[in-house]
């Protein structure tokens, strides 16, 4: 038997194209809180081993976790543990299989390094926070395939996300046969020449580890993985045919997998509703499978194309939408999350891109758009691209590679703008009655004006959480060029004619510069 420990935040770019289980690996008896301990046991003879029971159950004398483990190939099956606290665990493992069943160690858990802030997960009812309580604002971005592509793409998406203000991304587990994948192995054995010829019960390792060596080269970069279980995009290999059976084996396996990572967020489909062989039955029973497999709670959600799954369903954390339409104001954005009272991300609102179909055809100031009013509305957005050099050439939401659009840098800007925001995040103010405020009522409010071009706005602040007397600051954001230019003086907050507002009666109006793409934020003083 072997112990490996592994930092998914440790060398993991340099084993994302290496072989053996795609993770960083030392041989060494601590990690890092929230970081990635793993125990290889070698056990030869199993006549089924991907059916092998095996558990590794961890305990630091007061916290107990079990984890599930899973074969790896080559007689090499593998426990995967990310220690919520430091200090030492014992583990030790039960399993059907006697080779394995009883064995055990120990290792420590020590404190967690700059930049490791642990799993996200739910705060404040509608946005999201790190483990140690660090705000995660999300600027996501897809693309779907470029974990299928081969090495020097991929080493190229990496670099591009580097550089971008991209934080997660989602990706497919199985490939796309409807985009160019370049795919040189398949996740299941063969069992003939035809290219459903797939032995349901027996996956091919190699296929996984590089699914486990991307997941951490992003968490080694601060991004979260958005990992997407099923999709309907396979007419070619049948992976979205298989029956209950193998649906529920192949999520076991994968969570197995990929659970302990601490950047790994669950999607159980893009576009489910046109998954005709499934049912929302199905999608019900595997979400709770996931739920029940994952000792860890990670963030759980599914996406639609024409039908909305019910976010309100108690194993669902939070709702990925796809709907272009509603982020094209913030009052119909937040609608969503006053329907299931849960964090909003619209995953999907068509795409910056010069294609002819209509869901990657958005010019660079509408994919922005979607973003700040999403913002305003107290949801999150999200991005990709489909601009290709050359017609038939690949594009970032299929492939990854390079961004080429207008969107990326005025994204990072607005990145910059949220994190000096409220935490967690922007909640709508006076969501109701068409103010389009978001912030926090008497210290915070933006108000973001997207393709309308006024040249004054009146500075009337809704009363909630306003006596009089209060003093702010104003900015005016130019979303586009990327500019914040404070307006001279302060506003002193005093009672209106209409016994709903607050403003200056010395100073009722900004003036705006009369083009399109400005925002206005408005901060307390003192």
């Amino acid at each position: 038997m072997t112990r490996r420990v592994v930092v998914a935040a440790a060398a993991a770019g340099a084993a994302l194209f290496g072989a053996g289980s795609g993770a960083a690996q030392a041989q060494t008896a601590q990690v890092e809180r929230w970081g990635l301990f793993e125990a290889g046991l070698t056990g030869a003879g199993a006549s089924a081993p991907f059916r092998v029971i095996l558990t590794g159950v961890f305990t630091n004398g007061v916290t107990t976790v079990r984890a599930p483990g899973f074969y790896d190939g080559d007689d090499v099956y593998r426990i995967r543990f990310s220690p919520p606290e430091t200090g030492e665990w014992r583990w030790r493992v039960e399993s059907d299989f006697p080779a394995l069943h009883g064995r055990e160690g120990r290792f420590e858990a020590v404190a967690p390094s700059a930049g490791n802030h642990g799993p996200v997960a739910v705060q404040g009812r509608y946005h999201f926070a790190h483990a140690d309580g660090t705000p995660f604002r999300q600027i996501g971005t897809t693309s779907y395939g470029w974990t299928h592509q081969p090495d020097a793409k991929r080493r190229q998406t990496l670099e591009t996300l580097r550089a971008s203000p991209f934080n997660k991304l989602r990706l497919l587990v199985f490939p796309n046969a409807t985009i160019t994948t370049n795919e040189a192995v398949f996740p299941y054995e063969k069992t003939g020449t035809g290219n459903k010829d797939w032995d349901l019960m027996r996956f091919n390792p190699a296929y996984f580890q590089r699914l486990d060596a991307c997941v951490a080269a992003l968490c080694a970069q601060g991004v979260q993985a958005d990992v997407i279980l099923f999709h309907p995009y396979d007419e070619t290999y049948g992976f979205e045919e298989m029956g209950a059976e193998a649906d529920d084996h192949y999520v076991r396996y994968v969570v197995a997998r990929l659970a302990a990572y601490q950047n790994v967020w669950w999607s159980l489909a893009n576009e489910y509703d046109l998954l005709k062989t499934k049912t929302d039955a199905d999608f019900d029973r595997m979400f709770q499978l996931v739920q029940a497999q994952d000792p860890y709670g990670r963030l759980r959600s599914i996406h639609n194309w024409r039908q909305l799954y019910d976010h309100g369903k108690p194993w669902v954390t939070h709702a990925s939408i796809q709907n272009g339409s509603a982020v094209l104001d913030d009052a119909r954005a937040e609608t969503y999350r006053s329907v299931w009272r849960k964090p909003v991300i619209f995953d999907e609102v068509c795409y910056e891109g010069s294609l002819e179909d209509r869901w990657g055809d958005l010019t660079g100031p509408e994919m922005v758009r979607a973003f700040w009013h999403g913002l305003i509305g107290g949801t999150y957005v999200g991005h990709s691209e489909c601009l290709p050099r050359h017609k038939g050439d690949g594009f970032w939401l299929g492939e990854g590679g390079e961004l080429r659009g207008e969107s990326a840098p005025r994204l990072a800007f607005l990145k910059t703008i949220m994190e000096a925001g409220p935490a967690p995040g922007i909640e709508p103010i006076d969501k109701w009655w068409e103010q389009h405020l978001g912030g926090v009522p008497g210290q915070y409010y933006l108000r973001y004006f997207g393709d309308q071009a006024p040249t004054e706005w009146p500075v009337d602040l809704p009363r909630d959480e306003i006596k009089g007397g209060e003093r702010f600051r104003v900015d005016l954001i130019d979303t586009w060029n990327m500019t914040i230019e404070p307006v001279p003086g302060e506003f002193v907050m005093a009672a209106k004619d209409s016994k709903y507002f607050f403003h200056d009666p010395a100073r009722a109006n900004v003036t705006l510069p009369g083009r399109p793409w400005m925002a206005i934020r408005v901060t307390r003083l003192g």
